[in-house]
């Protein structure tokens, strides 16, 4: 079943240069944003305490006022969230050179028993800034190895003009959603990262879709007249049906994990939305116009075709 048909296919690459002209300085502007502003890490990567605490009343705490209790510590963002109900609290509050975590705990404590009686501490961990360093390191590896078998898998898929366009397509994704945690201090926490790996996943496989197809048409006998571009703007509009259900239900999900999913899942929720947006765009208007530019045509498809049946022979 087909729920949305184009009868004529979009010009897609007639704004080849237009799109990456605009890709480019979106990401010189990430790219500037991240060295002057940088990321503001979260406590799991620059140390702190957290503290976690329990109501002991049915109806637990309200979150958002307990939020807007500690603001008045004055210590930036700290992260409140609920740990399975309302009655068990996690606080994470950011390091202080002049308080110890117990002094600061106790000041956390006064301050939510003014508000409510019933909050009692059930424990208090210190974390570090050397676990601190070695999450960053950790992440970072992860970051590399997930970049290092997409194109390891790209080379092997698909001739090497496909593999450069999806890889500097992903790239452009990621510091996209980087610069923007970094124009707006975003809090950037290991759930982001997590987000920001997903989204690497996720833009990859839009891309080797689009590029299936796109490979398709060249084998094709109707598409022997065709122009490289008009192969690629079939190919993308063939593609569009699908792009519109599966992003458009993935982004309703994601929108309503933003919207709904309260402060534990709002970074996540946030790369992930920012992810999908750029990753099809990327996907459509970065990597395929690059195809073009790196000097795509059908005799580089065909030759590939041709060696790999007789490797396989």
């Amino acid at each position: 079943m087909e729920l949305f048909h184009f009868k004529r296919d979009i010009p897609f690459m007639s704004y080849g240069k237009l799109t990456t002209a605009i890709s480019l300085i979106t990401f010189i502007l990430a790219v500037v944003f991240l060295l002057t502003r940088g990321l503001n890490l979260s406590v799991e990567f620059t140390g702190g305490t957290l503290m976690e605490v329990e109501y002991s009343q049915q109806q637990g705490a309200d979150l958002n006022q307990v939020r807007h209790s500690l603001d008045s510590l004055g210590m930036g963002e700290i992260q409140v969230q609920a740990l399975g109900t309302n009655k068990h609290i996690m606080i994470r509050l950011p390091n202080t050179e002049n308080l110890s975590s117990a002094q600061l705990s106790n000041k956390v404590m006064d301050i939510l028993k003014k508000e409510r009686s019933d909050v009692s501490l059930r424990q208090v961990e210190f974390i570090g800034p050397a676990v601190g360093d070695e999450l960053v390191s950790n992440g970072l590896t992860a970051l590399v190895v997930v970049i290092l078998g997409i194109i390891a898998y790209l080379a092997m898929r698909f001739e090497w003009r496909f593999a450069i366009s999806a890889i500097i397509a992903n790239a452009h994704d990621i510091v996209i959603i980087l610069g923007c945690f970094a124009f707006f201090q975003w809090e950037f926490s290991l759930t982001v990262l997590a987000g920001v790996l997903a989204v690497l996943g996720y833009s990859v496989n839009e891309s080797v879709v689009v590029f299936d197809r796109i490979r398709e048409n060249f084998r094709k006998g109707s598409m022997r007249n065709k122009s490289v571009n008009e192969v690629i703007d079939n190919a993308i509009t063939a593609t569009m049906g699908r792009t519109v259900i599966t992003h458009g239900s993935t982004e309703a999900m994601v929108i309503s994990m933003l919207i709904f999913g309260g402060a534990a899942l709002k970074g996540f929720a946030t790369a992930l939305t920012i992810g999908i947006v750029f990753g099809i765009y990327s996907s459509i208007l970065v990597a395929s116009p690059l195809l073009l530019m790196l000097g795509l045509n059908r005799s580089n498809v065909v030759k590939q075709e041709s060696e790999k049946e007789e490797i396989v022979v």
